[in-house]
């Protein structure tokens, strides 16, 4: 499988509207999941950022806030934030725009937000500007913001050791990192192992982890 962990400065410059990372020198990275929520690795990465006071955002399946309701309401009650994945994790190299922006719109009725990440980072430069523009069209009635991130942890990765995991995160975060992680069966051990460590290590480095607005 081929990914790289740190995005390369050329694809950041072919998409300078998506959002990669914050800039800042403030001691503040981004935590985000993808892909749930999750029954049991949701309630997991909820109680690992509590013992931190760390606040994330969660990219959410609309199918998967359909059902788990409660999981998601508590995302929301314990002060994070939540942004839109698509309703059934729609490639968008791979899907009609038709039926990619009407999946997202679907999802919408269920996932209050106006930032949206795509499924594996893949989206065109139409989808890309349909979803930014300002006014109300057919499909959605105000504008997205594009997160897409800086950092992969690779948690999705099942050839991938949950030590190489952590150690993707630990050496290549910094300052206004955008952090991925997935609260996913497929994730669930890397996952696991990883996060609690990652929390840890860079609370005592004097960082604090906030959500994305």
């Amino acid at each position: 499988m081929f990914y790289t962990v740190k995005v390369p400065w050329l694809i950041k410059k072919l998409y300078p509207s998506l959002t990669w990372e914050k800039p800042t020198k403030e001691k503040v990275l981004y935590l985000t999941f993808d892909d749930g929520p999750h029954p049991t690795a949701t309630p997991f990465v909820l109680d690992q950022l509590a013992k931190y006071n760390a606040k994330a955002t969660f990219f959410c399946i609309g199918k998967n806030v359909v059902d788990q309701t409660d999981i998601y309401k508590r995302i929301l009650d314990e002060g994070h934030k939540t942004g839109n994945h698509t309703y059934n994790h729609l490639n968008g190299w791979k899907t009609s725009n038709e039926k990619y922006f009407e999946n997202i719109f679907e999802a919408a009725n269920y996932i209050d937000s106006d930032l949206f990440r795509p499924p594996y980072g893949r989206i065109s430069k139409f989808q890309i500007k349909l979803l930014q523009e300002s006014k109300e069209n057919k499909y959605y009635s105000r504008p997205f913001k594009i997160i897409m991130w800086s950092v992969l942890s690779g948690d999705f990765d099942l050839e991938l050791s949950p030590e190489k995991c952590l150690q993707y995160v630990l050496l290549n975060a910094k300052p206004g990192s955008i952090i991925v992680f997935h609260d996913s069966t497929k994730a669930w051990d890397r996952m696991r192992f990883a996060l609690p460590k990652v929390l840890e290590h860079f609370s005592k480095q004097g960082y604090q982890f906030h959500s994305l607005q």
